[in-house]
């Protein structure tokens, strides 16, 4: 399979690391932002093409699938552009930054029939995987899913430092993670919804804290707060406390409430979230299936983040 890679940032960087180890796909082309960055970016991954016209990497006539790991801005256009040019696409999270947007890109996938998954991550990490198995399983009952969500970026740069020509959003990319796993975890839609925001930043007028809460109908919790304030590691850190044990998710590692780690080598073939989330779209593609994060499956996600905004609003 061949596919359009279209972004030269840190996440770009991941998918083209992770499908390095997938056997039946490769990238045959990629569309950069910026031209000097996305030629750095295509001779370090050995890409053959390299060109900063979107539309011009997705004509090429070998390209069978495109991954776009562009501005947030740029996500629903492409994506539904792609779609239309015959190719499958998956558009890193989140998927589009309205719930309109979201439901056009739900609706054009259904029109064309073609793959259309967004990068939800955690439904890919072997530490969230082993939970979902267990809960799924009866084994554990979820109780509570506390978060945490800390950025430093009282400045526009992106995690690599360089300055963005974008906005990012706590609620509809990085409170998106979240929603999202909380449905995929309790399989239920919150029944209650709650939301708090600081004030905005004084030049880019966005929200730089936010709290939410989730509660499902069974009486699963959700807490995540987020922050752009915080001046230390980034990440996110998901504590899952159950009703056997509490777990702490470290992207694909996880531990127990004392911090002792937990066996995944037997969750999946890879031990790489964002290489599992590659392969999922690569072999739903070829097997003609949805895969696990397809735009309809994480389209709840929208619906619900659009219930926060207009909570805050």
């Amino acid at each position: 399979m061949n596919i359009l890679l279209a972004g030269e940032g840190a996440f770009a960087d991941k998918h083209a690391s992770s499908l390095r180890n997938i056997d039946n796909a490769s990238i045959g082309a990629l569309v950069g932002g910026i031209r000097e960055d996305a030629e750095r970016f295509a001779e370090k991954h050995n890409i053959p093409f390299c060109t900063t016209d979107f539309d011009e990497g997705l004509a090429l006539s070998d390209i069978d699938a495109v991954i776009l790991a562009t501005p947030t801005p740029l996500h629903a256009e492409q994506a539904i552009k792609v779609m239309r040019a015959g190719k499958h696409v998956q558009v890193e999270i989140p998927m589009a930054d309205s719930l309109s947007d979201a439901e056009r890109i739900v609706s054009v996938q259904k029109e064309t029939g073609k793959v259309a998954m967004a990068g939800h991550t955690r439904r890919y990490n072997p530490s969230h995987q082993w939970i979902h198995e267990r809960i799924s399983r009866g084994d554990l009952i979820l109780q509570h899913l506390v978060v945490e969500t800390y950025f430093f970026r009282r400045r526009n740069v992106n995690a690599e430092g360089k300055v963005r020509n974008w906005k990012d959003n706590l609620l509809w990319h990085h409170a998106c993670h979240t929603v999202d796993l909380f449905h995929y975890q309790t399989q239920e839609l919150p029944s209650q919804v709650s939301a708090i925001q600081g004030p905005p930043h004084p030049e880019l007028g966005i929200a730089m804290d936010m709290g939410i809460t989730l509660k499902s109908p069974s009486g699963a919790l959700c807490t995540l707060s987020l922050s752009f304030n915080n001046d230390g590691p980034l990440g996110t850190y998901f504590r899952y406390i159950c009703d056997k044990g509490t777990f702490i998710a470290r992207y694909d590692e996880l531990f127990d409430g004392y911090d002792r780690p937990v066996d995944l080598s037997n969750v999946d073939v890879s031990m790489n979230g964002i290489e599992l989330q590659d392969r999922d779209f690569v072999s739903s593609i070829q097997e003609g299936r949805e895969p696990r994060a397809s735009v309809a499956q994480v389209f709840p996600a929208m619906k619900t983040l659009d219930q926060l905004e207009r909570y805050l609003t």
